[in-house]
């Protein structure tokens, strides 16, 4: 849990301190006031970084530095960022410092914004990231294991931009890498939609308040049993073709994962209520697995998508929210308010 978090020289503020509740914060006033900032600024305290931007536009404009302080159930949180005289960021939790959170330093955090909305009928790459990020949040070592596949794509990559005058010796070792670390990536994205089938079609029943059949089905276009071994394979007989467009054409960085409702791809056939109702459902889906994993409750980050839901889904999404805490920005406090039968925190920004 949260109680409190003070902001310098952090996106549009200067200096402010903001105190908060264990059940529902709402965070209220008009657009462009720096609301979403705030949750932001939860987010790199817990997470580490920002979702929207990198390291250096976090600082606020014409400033060298930035500073979060949050204090939570188990003591006080700070990162520090610095422009000068090189970039920089550091967390400090307790008394220990470190360059770089691990999954065990993390505080469990979820996020829905409405581009998350956009879900299922987004690129390939949203998805993708949805689920690593997921992964992020609950298998130790992940986040390492995502880095090093990027890293390993990134240097044969390098060397296929150089065409034809790339001996296959070269490739061959980062083929072999990309392999192994590719092969890691899909049996644990496999296993995520195994553990998130076993939910889905009556969390999607719950919310649609009727029963239908719903499944996630992983997309690739390498059989899923030893992926490792059809990856390398495929990497080798498209070699001359990653040769001609110099970059790679298989592997985890380009697969997907898509859901069926009553056998129909949603992404073609549903309506636009339903898909909506599917992307709650993956939103608690994830609430419901990061809990599991982490033995604790996630904090829940809510910007702006009242204002994107119906009554009805509103509804449905708040009766999942009751033993969260939870930050909603809105520019209608009263209308979040009535959504919740428990007491509820104002935060007034720009008042």
């Amino acid at each position: 849990m949260l109680t409190s978090i003070k902001l310098q020289h952090f996106r549009s503020y200067d200096e402010a301190e903001f105190k908060f509740s264990k059940g529902v914060n709402i965070i209220v006033g008009p657009n462009a006031i720096g609301k979403t900032n705030l949750l932001e600024a939860i987010l790199v305290v817990c997470r580490g970084s920002s979702y929207r931007v990198k390291d250096s536009e976090l600082i606020a404009y014409n400033q060298d530095w930035a500073r979060l302080d949050a204090q939570t159930e188990q003591g006080l949180r700070t990162v520090k960022l610095k422009q000068e005289p090189t970039p920089d960021k550091t967390y400090e939790i307790g008394d220990r410092v470190f360059k770089r959170l691990s999954l065990q330093h993390t505080v469990p955090v979820v996020l829905f914004e409405p581009n998350h909305l956009l879900l299922l009928h987004g690129s390939p790459e949203g998805r993708r990231d949805y689920l690593d990020g997921l992964l992020e949040q609950t298998q130790h070592g992940f986040s390492t294991l995502r880095r090093d596949y990027r890293r390993a794509l990134a240097q044969r990559n390098a060397l296929l931009k150089r065409g034809e005058h790339v001996a296959h010796q070269q490739i061959f070792p980062w083929d072999v890498r990309l392999s192994e670390l590719g092969g890691r990536i899909v049996g644990l994205r496999q296993e995520l939609l195994t553990a998130m089938n076993e939910r889905a079609a009556a969390l999607y029943g719950d919310l649609a308040g009727k029963q239908s059949q719903l499944t996630l089905h992983y997309v690739s276009s390498l059989p899923p049993h030893n992926y490792e071994t059809h990856l390398l394979g495929k990497l080798e007989s498209n070699l001359s073709l990653d040769l001609q467009r110099g970059f790679t054409g298989a592997g985890p960085h380009r697969e997907d994962f898509k859901v069926e409702l009553n056998g129909h791809p949603m992404q073609q056939t549903a309506s636009r209520g339903e898909v909506r109702t599917a992307v709650l459902m993956l939103k608690i889906l994830e609430l419901h697995l990061i809990e599991t994993a982490r033995e604790t409750r996630p904090l829940l980050l809510l910007d702006d998508v009242f204002s994107e839901l119906d009554q009805e889904r509103r509804s449905a999404l708040t009766s999942y929210l009751q033993l969260y805490q939870t930050f909603i920005t809105t520019t209608d406090a009263d209308a979040a308010k009535a959504q919740f039968k428990k007491q509820t925190k104002v935060i007034k920004i720009g008042s």
